[in-house]
């Protein structure tokens, strides 16, 4: 609509799907596969059984998240809401399982032992955040965990992929904590601008335990 002024944060959130499946491909061949997220990594790793189910959420083109599990043996989930990444997944990783879903609207069968999501989830509003996280800790097992990178307080940014602009948000590190301990994870770990991981915040939920969930 001609003279309409769009908020440049509120165009970066209806844009960004758009975003990722143009740059798709772009992505795929810059996406640094040196694993400087290892150390989380093997840290969400350590607390998982062998061979568990894992869930990816914006999992790209599993390069080298995805990856780095399906080496390790673990049965793996990857979703993205980019039909192009999907593809790209599909093509490097044939042993996965690789499916076209919003994480705002995922329609997945039975519980995880891990849920992780490395620069995906944070690409859903505040108020989308709060709204998935209870159904993520639902759809995980008893002792699993959740991995996310996060940002450093409440607020939402942009950020750029292949030269275009992308939406990023964030609650509070506090909120999270809460959240996930209320629905029932024993421990819940964050580590702000993390140097051993290209400066991400990380939330690491561990321990979950068995129990009745708060009425949403």
């Amino acid at each position: 609509m001609m003279g309409e002024n769009i908020d440049p944060i509120e165009l970066a959130k209806r844009t960004t799907k758009d975003v990722y499946e143009r740059q798709a491909r772009h992505w795929d061949e810059i996406r640094s596969n040196a694993l400087h997220e290892k150390p989380w990594l093997d840290r969400f790793a350590s607390a998982l059984p062998a061979s568990g189910r894992l869930l990816d959420l914006g999992c790209g083109s599993g390069i080298p998240v995805a990856g780095y599990f399906l080496e390790k043996g673990y049965d793996l989930v990857g979703v993205d809401y980019s039909p192009t990444m999907i593809d790209l997944a599909r093509q490097h990783f044939p042993q996965a399982q690789w499916k076209v879903q919003d994480i705002t609207k995922l329609k997945l069968n039975g519980q995880f032992d891990g849920i992780y999501s490395w620069d995906g989830f944070f690409h859903l509003s505040v108020a989308q955040q709060r709204d998935v996280i209870p159904s993520l800790c639902q759809s995980t097992k008893s002792g699993g965990s959740i991995m996310l990178t996060i940002g450093t307080g409440e607020g939402e940014v942009t950020g750029t992929v292949g030269g275009e602009t992308v939406y990023h948000a964030s609650l509070d590190p506090k909120e999270y904590k809460e959240l996930f301990k209320e629905y029932g994870f024993a421990d819940v770990q964050y580590v702000s601008k993390d140097p051993e991981s290209l400066g991400r915040s990380v939330l690491l939920a561990s321990g979950k335990r068995a129990q009745i969930y708060p009425v949403l």
